[in-house]
């Protein structure tokens, strides 16, 4: 037997020693059984949404509505301009592109676990627990939302382009991803804007069809929306990553990072009191310095 093949199973022997990791295998290992429990029984009722985005691009290539259809299809609510992206897949017959959306979506959704879960792993499985709901539900319907969620948590780990590019789909597809940019990197951001406005005038450019597909966005009766807090799932890399994470995780940190909050509000309204005049300067250009920081301005931004 090699050293090499010695050292990691010491390495794996001595993980499972640890009591917070086994915890988080077994919370794992149930979360994910419930969720596999639940797509089974509901079988072949499941995919409803991703049905009706395939139904949506065969209804549009005829001519007809894709926001009011026929039948038994749900109406695709989504930017008129996006319906061509769906086009490859929705070529495929239903079975096939059902079975390759809901494949891709847990293959991806599993990878982004696994990589969460070898740098913090006990943090990792109770949020899976949090989050088993919106998951199992997003899965059984096939709701975009997935998807949208992975490419903002994707372009975490890409350039500023392509990272920006993945934010701007998302946030023009669904708006409430926009508010995911918080969690990009300086430069992805900007670009994130860049691309975001090529959609908006796309939506322009639609305009009469984009008021169409806002009407029945709004008014389209939907049931209680457990998809939107898997959004919590697109910010695991920056905060895993973060050097706050580290002090969450320590009591005696966390006690110093909120006495450092607080003396630094006291501090700021002390400043406001003795000189308002000039304490209102100093946050507009505090607000512009941290603007330009924030989009990349800077130089030194990444």
């Amino acid at each position: 037997m090699s050293a090499p093949y010695d050292s990691r199973m010491v390495n794996v022997l001595s993980r499972l020693r640890d009591p917070r990791r086994l915890l988080a295998i077994l919370i794992l290992g149930v979360t994910g059984g419930v969720i596999l429990a639940l797509l089974v029984a509901r079988g072949e009722l499941g995919g409803s949404d991703a049905r009706a985005y395939w139904a949506g691009v065969r209804i549009w290539i005829t001519g007809a509505d894709p926001f009011h259809p026929e039948g038994a299809f749900l109406p695709y609510v989504y930017a008129p301009w996006s319906i061509p992206l769906f086009l490859p897949w929705a070529a495929l017959p239903w079975s096939v592109a059902w079975f390759l959306w809901r494949g891709l979506s847990v293959l991806l959704f599993a990878w982004t676990v696994a990589w969460a879960y070898q740098r913090r792993p006990l943090a990792t499985a109770l949020l899976v627990l949090f989050l088993v709901m919106p998951i199992a539900v997003t899965l059984d319907t096939g709701n975009l939302q997935m998807f949208l969620v992975l490419a903002v948590f994707g372009a975490q780990f890409v350039g500023p382009k392509l990272g920006g590019a993945l934010w701007a789909l998302a946030a023009t597809l669904k708006w409430f991803p926009a508010f995911l940019i918080v969690f990009l990197p300086p430069r992805a951001r900007m670009w994130g804007v860049a691309y975001a406005a090529i959609g908006v005038l796309l939506a322009v450019a639609t305009l009469p069809q984009t008021l169409v597909q806002i009407e029945t966005a709004v008014n389209f009766p939907r049931p209680v929306r457990w998809d939107y807090l898997l959004l919590l799932w697109a910010g695991v890399p920056w905060l895993w990553r973060h050097p706050v994470a580290d002090r969450l995780d320590d009591r005696r940190q966390l006690t110093m990072l909120v006495a450092d909050a607080r003396a630094r509000t006291a501090a700021g309204w002390g400043r406001v009191r003795r000189d308002r005049a000039r304490a209102w300067t100093d946050a507009r250009h505090g607000l512009q310095s941290w603007l330009r920081a924030f989009f990349g301005a800077d130089p030194r931004a990444p």
